[in-house]
């Protein structure tokens, strides 16, 4: 199913739900629950860490849909809820992870902490983490092109910035990360 044949649907779906249609509610989330798990899973390795993502998400659309106000394609909101959800998710594991006692290190490696630890998208999401602290503004654009891989004019529509700006400050980001991202 590609985003134009569903698109309308789901444009509808989410009016009605804004408009609080709790049965068109219900069916959005049944529509979109399989493009918020791989959007979340884009993100995150393992797969129980991407469906809490995922879980969460949904829980934020399904009580956050009246904010929906329609200035981009439902899709678009998506990504941007679907993406932080990936991001605080990760935030926690990280927390947890560095909570864990040192004196009681477990005998063997749990996958939740072990993802939280190792691979590229983690180090991405952990470059994406210092790159918030002194350039918040430019951590959001750079997500949705480059993991999301949303088009620049969608990205203008909800961030509401002129396309130029989305361009300038993915490039900025891109120069910042880089370095970040280089094999230790």
């Amino acid at each position: 199913m590609t985003d134009a044949q569903d698109s309308p649907d789901l444009e509808g779906l989410a009016a009605q739900a804004a408009a609080g249609d709790q049965h068109a509610l219900h069916q959005l989330l049944v529509e979109i629950q399989p493009r918020v798990r791989r959007i979340c899973g884009r993100m995150l390795l393992y797969p129980e860490d991407a469906e809490e993502a995922a879980q969460d998400a949904l829980l934020l659309v399904s009580t956050r849909i009246q904010t929906f106000a329609g200035r981009s394609r439902f899709t678009t909101w998506l990504h941007a809820v679907a993406s932080n959800s990936a991001r605080s998710t990760y935030r926690t594991l990280k927390r947890r992870s560095a909570e864990l006692p040192t004196d009681e290190m477990p005998t063997a490696a749990d996958p939740r902490t072990t993802s939280v630890i190792a691979g590229s998208r983690l180090d991405f999401l952990e470059a994406l983490e210092i790159l918030g602290v002194d350039h918040p503004a430019l951590v959001e654009p750079l997500l949705l092109r480059d993991v999301q891989e949303l088009e620049y004019s969608d990205i203008a529509y909800l961030l509401d910035i002129p396309v130029g700006t989305v361009k300038s400050r993915i490039h900025s980001a891109r120069q910042i990360v880089q370095p970040l991202l280089v094999p230790r």
